[in-house]
């Protein structure tokens, strides 16, 4: 059967198809389909996910990496103008942007799934046993499975490769036999299917290295050496040990765990690894901690390293922790081999920093694999027609970050390039702006409207109250006693119906939770499982798909505030955990629906910053069809990227910035505003008023992106403006820049690093520095092959494929001389030149180097905007970097409604990164920006004027400016609140000395009945 789907009648296609679904195939999904588009995710496996879904936790935010994905699997899963085609593969694509036919293979599941209820009868009786994937083959499945509990979709698949009947042709059919929804479909053939699309994204992921081939590490010989993923799954509370942490020879509880770095990557003995995976040092680290909190004995943890790339956002704070709380051990040393010890244990012997040589004796050893693009994906790129780079990845520019080599197909994720759950969440946004932007002209013309079932009036009823108590696997179950908990609620007041889940958030429980509302007619909800940070809004939908006022809901954290706090007390957490269903029952008793005011949406927009960053997130916004002013504080657009030479990747960063401001200039949606700055700033999401510094002129606008960059940190050491022979690395690029000739005639050139970085007061790395040294030092080299060069570092950071200019530096003759923070290099001025001395830890002695020019990389630091943040209500960190809403699934975005970040104003990066997520912003915005009014919190403060005393401290106090005075009528001296700036925090209700001022959702009654409850 072929079906053609979606053939557009004229013009443009208003659909997407995204091929992969793993966090940023998802991510791009939900932006295009809140944006007005159509979305396909084809999907190779049976349920979404990707690798993501296999995680124990997230770091540096230590989440639970399924709990804050599955809100977003459940999302996808029930939203209208999302359609999942799983099993799927894509065999052929002919037209081009706009109007793409791609064919599509979906094979057979043999399970009907408008039939399926996901019971596992027939999982339970199936008589075949095969590995488990999901869990990287360390326990059995059967084969007809769901991937993982909280699979979307969730519902059954047979293994076509291990069935008995499907096979060998003998008979079973048990699993047939067995369902009681009769949904086993033996003659299932598949589907091929055409769609008619506007663009593709590429988010198909990608593979981990299989080190079974490194005969040294007995990976392939051993069960106590193991793959990170491996480990992830070993340490999760879904894995196979439950989260145990046990070595699986024996399942012992191991007292010493070594990781070791770069396996598979960074391989110069193999070609097609030369890179760096990015993500490896990041997640030992994270394991190693996790490894010391499961584990009741105080645990060995060894991480053996090349470098520690902890360049990510907050990353160097973990690695710092990592040694200092947590007694994590560091040995930069790559181990040869592994030897398996008599009466079990692995031996290892490696080389100190003082060269010793040293034998120990571990319980488990964890080999940190890279990644890798399968050849399954190569193929899969030379039948969509897509250039790949010399290590298997996607070919991209700098300034089109995630544009291919086909015009309309873009890409995300690690299938651009090795990197982690922050980067890949941007680019999704990216990619979905791309696609956004390529396709404005056919928005909305294939989304459906949600049309919710017309809201029950509960007005008089008795409270009839649901209680659904997550065991969230091991995360809640294994400490609480989850089943006392749930019988405990049945007896309190008012309590009508009450379940224990495996996971309340997975999608299958949402689709109860609804049935059950409606059977029993349950006005009032409570669900006791993790942080309403992320889960409530998935709650308050399903509310409203049953009929009920989302706010007829309460969420206790009883994973958070309870289970992992207090993990070595079972027994007085599952007491506490009764307390909180307890106290939240009796406050939901007290519910009352609430209403939200409707806000127009002013299609407007502006961003601050005229940066790299600030320019692509304005050319974006035109480009997807809506009005855009830019404000710069300098006299030019460009930002710091004008005093730059040339990107890691060899483009001319000068050209590629007029080329964009350029674009900016010639476009009737963008006005520029330069040596310009804003003296207030009123309003809220959708209706901001910005006042420009020294006029009277006002930019009225819906959304905000705060695109206001940094700077380069002026060092106060190494004779830096003492000297003209000591220069920063933007002074170097103005060098080169500007073709200074006196630069070919240095004989010897010498880099320092972390010149302000990774100290006291500044303990972040700066990212971007060891690539722009090398990448110097390779210029350096072209003009003149016989300098001598040396950079003095710490940790090299050329994470991803910048790697490979670290391999071409020292293949050029370029040195490196590793130093310690603690014995930084001395500078000497000497008149012929200058005198550099410096610690050698492989000599084990100082070297002295006589050196023409030196040049430091010095920090990059935030303009720490403290006004502009307060205009915003935006937060910034101890750095002066902005704060985003949510480090992995928020990383573009704030907390506060309708402004936006990007750039170096979040952290540094590189100039690919910061278009990005730039583009990302943008793509977020216009989920907003598309729709013509939003609704707001109906938890929003309210005053009872007969109280109020015209104190006006409410109005001092509140940091959103939602409280004012009444200057008319019969109220006039006293307080009322903007329902529409009040984001429900509760400061005003705390301070009001009158008890005027209450918070709907959290009334006087309703919290006292909770303290009568303790």
């Amino acid at each position: 059967m072929n079906n053609k789907i979606d053939k557009k009648s004229s013009g443009q296609t208003g659909s997407v198809l995204i091929i992969g679904g793993g966090i940023a195939g998802i991510q791009a999904a939900l932006d295009l389909a809140e944006s007005g588009y159509f979305v396909y995710i084809a999907e190779q496996k049976s349920a979404i996910g990707g690798v993501m879904a296999q995680l124990d936790k997230t770091f540096p935010t230590n989440d639970c990496a399924m709990c804050i994905m599955s809100p977003k699997l459940v999302e996808v899963g029930r939203h209208l103008n999302i359609k999942l085609l799983t099993l799927s593969e894509v065999t052929g694509v002919k037209g081009e942007k706009g109007n793409f036919e791609v064919d599509i293979t979906q094979h057979p599941r043999y399970v009907d799934m408008d039939k399926c209820i996901a019971c596992g009868a027939c999982a339970e009786k199936c008589p075949k046993k095969v590995d488990d994937l999901y869990n990287e083959r360390l326990v059995k499945r059967k084969a007809i499975y769901v991937p993982y509990p909280q699979a979307v979709p969730l519902k059954y698949a047979i293994d076509k490769d291990n069935c008995i009947f499907l096979k060998k042709g003998k008979k079973c059919r048990v699993c047939e036999k067995v369902c009681p929804a009769g949904a086993i479909n033996f003659d299932d053939r598949g589907e091929k299917l055409t769609l008619n699309v506007g663009a593709i994204i590429l988010s198909p992921g990608f593979s981990t290295f299989d080190p079974k081939g490194l005969d040294t590490y007995i990976y392939a010989d051993h069960p106590d050496v193991v793959t990170s993923i491996e480990f992830e799954r070993v340490l999760s509370a879904s894995g196979p040990t439950t989260g145990h942490l046990v070595r699986l020879s024996d399942h012992k509880e191991p007292e010493k765990i070594a990781w070791f770095q770069c396996v598979g990557s960074r391989d110069i003995n193999n070609c097609d690894h030369l890179y760096c995976s990015s993500v490896c040092c990041m997640y030992a680290i994270k394991q190693a901690i996790i490894a010391k909190e499961h584990s009741a004995k105080d645990i060995d943890c060894t991480i053996f390293y090349m470098d520690m790339r902890t360049h990510g956002k907050g990353f160097e704070q973990c690695y710092t922790e990592a040694r200092e709380k947590y007694g994590i051990k560091f040995i930069r040393c790559r181990v040869h081999s592994v030897v398996p010890q008599v009466g079990g244990g692995l031996g290892i012997t490696y080389i100190n920093d003082e060269g010793k040589m040293i034998s120990e004796i571990h319980d488990i050893v964890v080999l940190s694999v890279g990644m890798e693009i399968s050849d399954e994906l190569k193929k899969m790129a030379g039948i969509l027609g897509v250039d790949l780079n010399e290590n298997g990845f996607c070919n991209t520019a700098t300034f089109n970050p995630v544009g291919t080599s086909r015009d309309g197909i873009y890409v995300c994720g690690a299938f651009q390039g090795p990197k982690d759950i922050p980067q890949s969440v941007i680019e999704a946004g990216s990619a979905a702006n791309m696609a956004g932007m390529s396709l404005s002209s056919a928005r909305n013309t294939l989304t459906k409207t949600m049309v919710s079932p017309e809201e029950i009036d509960i007005s008089g009823d008795r409270p009839r109250i649901g209680v659904f108590i997550c065991q969230c696997g091991i995360n809640i179950g294994g400490v609480i006693d989850v089943p006392g908990v749930r019988d405990y609620a049945a007896t309190l007041p008012f309590v009508e119906y009450v379940a224990d889940n495996l996971y309340t958030c997975s999608q299958d429980t949402q689709d109860v939770m609804t049935q059950v509302i409606k059977e029993h007619n349950l006005n009032r909800i409570v669900v006791a499982a993790c942080t309403p940070k992320t889960h409530e809004p998935l709650f308050q939908e399903t509310l409203i798909n049953a009929g009920l006022n989302k706010y007829l809901f309460e969420m206790v954290n009883i994973r958070n505030q309870d289970s992992w706090v207090h993990k070595d007390s079972p027994e007085l957490a599952t007491k506490k955990a009764m307390d909180l269903v307890r106290m939240a029952v009796a406050k939901t008793a007290l519910l009352e629906p609430l209403e939200e005011a409707e806000l127009n949406i002013n299609p407007k927009a502006l961003v601050i910053g005229g940066g790299i960053s600030g320019m692509a997130a304005a050319k974006a916004i035109a480009d997807q069809g809506f009005e855009v002013n830019i404000i710069e504080r300098g006299p030019a657009l460009g930002g710091q990227a004008l005093n730059l030479f040339k990107t890691w990747k060899g483009e001319d960063i000068g050209k590629g910035v007029i080329n964009l401001a350029n674009s900016l200039e010639s476009n009737d949606k963008i006005k520029i505003y330069l040596n310009t700055e804003l003296r207030d700033v009123k309003g809220f999401v959708g209706n901001f008023k910005s006042f420009i510094k020294g006029t009277e002129e006002i930019i009225e606008h819906g959304i905000t992106v705060m695109a206001t960059g940094a700077f380069e940190h002026q060092p106060d050491e190494y004779f830096y403006k003492k000297d003209p022979r000591v220069m920063t690395s933007l002074e170097l690029d103005k060098k080169f820049i500007d073709n200074e000739p006196d630069i070919k005639k240095v004989k010897t050139a010498v880099f320092i690093q972390c010149v302000g970085s990774r100290e006291a007061q500044r303990p972040y790395c700066s990212r971007v520095c060891c690539t722009h040294s090398i990448k110097s030092a390779l210029h350096l080299k072209e003009l003149n092959p016989d300098m001598n060069i040396f950079i003095l570092y710490r940790d090299i950071r050329t994470y991803g494929e910048r790697e490979m200019l670290y391999k071409q530096a020292r293949e050029s003759g370029v040195i490196f001389i590793r130093f310690s923070e603690d014995q930084k290099p001395v500078v000497g001025q000497g008149k012929e030149c200058l005198e550099i001395e410096v610690m050698d830890y492989i000599l084990c002695q100082p070297v002295k180097i006589k050196a023409d020019i030196l040049t430091l990389a010095s920090a990059i630091e935030p303009y720490n905007d403290e006004k502009l943040a307060r205009f915003f209500k935006v937060p910034m960190d101890k750095n002066g970097f902005f704060v985003e809403a949510h480090v992995k699934l928020g990383p573009s975005e704030f907390a506060t409604d309708g402004v936006f970040m990007c750039g170096l104003a979040h952290y540094p990066k590189s100039i690919d990164e910061s278009i990005a997520q730039a583009q990302a912003a943008v793509s977020r915005a216009i989920t907003l920006l598309s729709q013509k009014n939003i609704h707001i919190s109906g938890n929003i403060s309210y005053i009872n004027q007969r109280l109020c005393s015209g104190c006006g401290l409410c109005v001092e106090v509140c940091p959103y400016n939602a409280p004012y005075i009444i200057e008319e009528g019969p109220n006039l001296g006293k307080s009322e609140i903007n329902p529409v700036l009040c984001k429900g925090c509760g400061v005003c209700v705390a301070s009001c000395r009158a008890g005027a001022i209450n918070l709907k959702g959290f009334e006087t009654a309703q919290i006292f009945a909770m303290l009568d409850e303790m």
